[in-house]
C-alpha cells in the first residue's frame, strides 16, 4: 500500500539535511519492499549520546514501515587505528577493547532502534579474510584525486599537512562494507557524505543498485558552537543518569530549543513552527525556561521513562529555580585529604583547596581544581571562592559547587 504523502514528508524533510537521490529514495519507499538500511559505527567510542539519536531516529521511523537496519561494528577498522596521528577518534584497540565497547554501545543503540529488526555484523567476517591482492585490486578503482576531493584530505594536502595511505584507504573500506551487505541506504551524519557517495559509486561498479544517501544534522553541542561531542565534553549521553540528562538539556542555549525539538522529539509541526515564532517574538510571548523544561522532560522519558523526568524536573526546580539543596547530598570528609597527601593540623605544610576538590570528585586533576579557584567557578556556601588558598576554612556542613550540577557536604 503507497504510503500517504504526510508519511513521506516527515521521513525526508523533517530532521534531514540531504538524500541522494531523493526522488528514487521517495520511489523506492512507495515500492513497498523491505530495504536493507546501513549504518556504520567505529567502536573506538562505548557511548552513544543526542547527537547519534537524531539518525537513530529515521532508522527507526523506518523500521516501523517494514524495513531493516544492518549495523556494522567497524571492529576490523578500529584495530588499525589511524597511525598519523591526524585523529584523535581513532586510537588503536585491542580486540578486547572492541568487543567491550561493541557490546556497550549496542546495548544503548537499542534504546532507540528495534533489535528484532536489526541485523548486527561485524566488519571483520569479510575484511579479515583480505588478502593484499584484494586490497590492490579494491583501491585501483579510485584516483588520489578522488580522494582529495574529501574536503579534510584537500585542506591537509594544500597546507602541507601528512596524509597516511591508510586514511585514504577509510573511504574505500567503508563503501566495501556497502557491497558486501548490498545496503539499499545509508544514513550518516553531513560530515559523512563523501564516504557515504564513495559507497554509492563502489556499488555501481560491481553491479550492484547504488545505496541511497541519507544524511542528517550534526546537533549543536550543550556549549552553542560545535558539534556534540564527547571529546569536547558538550554531549548528553543516552544512560546518563535522569537528572544529569534533565540538567544538561536546561543548559542548552535559547535559539537551540526548536532544532532539539525538531530533531530528538516527535512534536507535531505547528507547534514548533508557533514556538519559533514566539521564541522570534511573533505572536504569543512565551518564557523559553518553559520550552526548555518541555524539552527536558521530553528527552528523559525517551530514555528513562514518565516518572523519572517528572522527578528530574523536580530535583532541577530544588536545586536550581529555588536555591535549596537536594535531599541526598554526597559528602565529603576533610580527613581523607589530610591523610591521602600527608598533611596534619599541626605541620606547617597546609591543606590546599585544590585537593579537596580534587578528591571529593569535583575536579578531574589538581590543575583543573586550580583552574576552576582561579576563574571564580566555585561555590562555598553560596559564595565564590577565588584563589587556591588553604583548606582550613571548611567546617562540617559547608556545601562546596562546582558549575551548576556538581557539589558536596563536607563532613568530619
Amino acid at each position: 500500500m503507497p504510503l500517504d504523502q504526510e508519511t513521506i514528508r516527515r521521513i525526508t524533510r523533517r530532521g534531514v539535511a540531504e538524500i541522494i537521490d531523493e526522488g528514487e529514495f521517495t520511489r523506492l519507499l512507495q515500492e513497498g519492499k523491505p530495504l536493507r538500511l546501513k549504518m556504520g559505527f567505529d567502536p573506538s567510542r562505548p557511548d552513544i549520546h543526542l547527537g547519534h539519536v537524531v539518525g537513530l531516529r529515521k532508522l527507526r521511523q523506518l523500521q516501523d514501515l517494514g524495513h531493516q537496519v544492518v549495523l556494522i561494528v567497524g571492529d576490523w577498522t578500529a584495530q588499525i587505528g589511524d597511525p598519523s596521528g591526524q585523529s584523535v577518534t581513532r586510537p588503536m584497540l585491542t580486540h578486547e577493547e572492541v568487543v567491550r565497547n561493541a557490546e556497550s554501545y549496542m546495548r544503548q543503540f537499542f534504546r532507540v532502534v528495534d533489535r528484532a529488526k536489526t541485523q548486527a555484523v561485524w566488519q571483520s567476517e569479510w575484511f579479515g579474510k583480505f588478502t593484499l591482492a584484494d586490497v590492490l585490486r579494491l583501491t585501483s578503482r579510485f584516483t588520489v584525486a578522488q580522494m582529495l576531493q574529501r574536503d579534510d584530505f584537500r585542506s591537509r594536502f594544500e597546507a602541507n599537512r601528512p596524509i597516511a595511505i591508510t586514511e585514504l584507504l577509510y573511504p574505500l573500506l567503508q563503501a566495501y562494507d556497502s557491497v558486501m551487505v548490498q545496503a539499499d541506504v545509508e544514513f550518516g551524519g553531513t560530515d559523512q557524505k563523501f564516504n557515504l557517495l564513495v559507497g554509492r559509486e563502489l556499488q555501481a561498479m560491481v553491479g550492484q543498485r547504488p545505496q541511497q544517501c541519507f544524511l542528517v544534522p550534526l546537533l549543536v553541542g550543550t556549549d552553542g558552537s560545535k558539534k556534540m561531542s564527547k571529546s569536547l565534553n558538550n554531549y548528553i549521553g543516552v544512560e546518563e543518569p535522569p537528572q544529569e540528562q534533565y540538567g544538561k538539556v536546561m543548559s542548552v542555549r535559547d535559539d537551540l530549543i526548536t532544532t532539539y525539538f525538531e530533531l530528538l522529539t516527535d512534536v507535531p509541526d505547528g507547534e514548533l513552527e508557533e514556538m519559533r515564532q514566539a521564541l522570534e517574538g511573533q505572536g504569543q510571548a512565551v518564557n523559553p525556561m518553559l520550552l526548555k523544561k518541555r524539552l527536558a522532560r521530553e528527552i528523559v522519558a525517551q530514555f528513562h521513562g514518565q516518572d523519572a523526568a517528572g522527578e528530574a524536573e523536580r530535583h532541577f526546580e530544588q536545586l536550581f529555580q529555588r536555591g535549596e539543596l537536594p535531599q541526598e547530598v554526597p559528602t565529603f570528609s576533610l580527613r581523607t585529604s589530610l591523610a591521602k597527601w600527608g598533611i596534619t593540623r599541626e605541620g606547617r605544610r597546609r591543606l590546599r583547596l585544590s585537593h579537596v576538590l580534587f578528591d571529593a570528585g569535583l575536579a578531574t586533576s589538581l590543575s583543573e581544581a586550580k583552574r576552576l579557584l582561579s576563574a571564580g567557578a566555585v561555590d562555598y556556601n553560596q559564595r565564590t571562592l577565588k584563589g587556591d588558598g588553604p583548606a582550613e576554612e571548611l567546617r562540617p556542613g559547608d556545601v562546596l559547587r562546582v558549575g551548576k550540577r556538581r557539589l558536596v557536604k563536607i563532613v568530619e
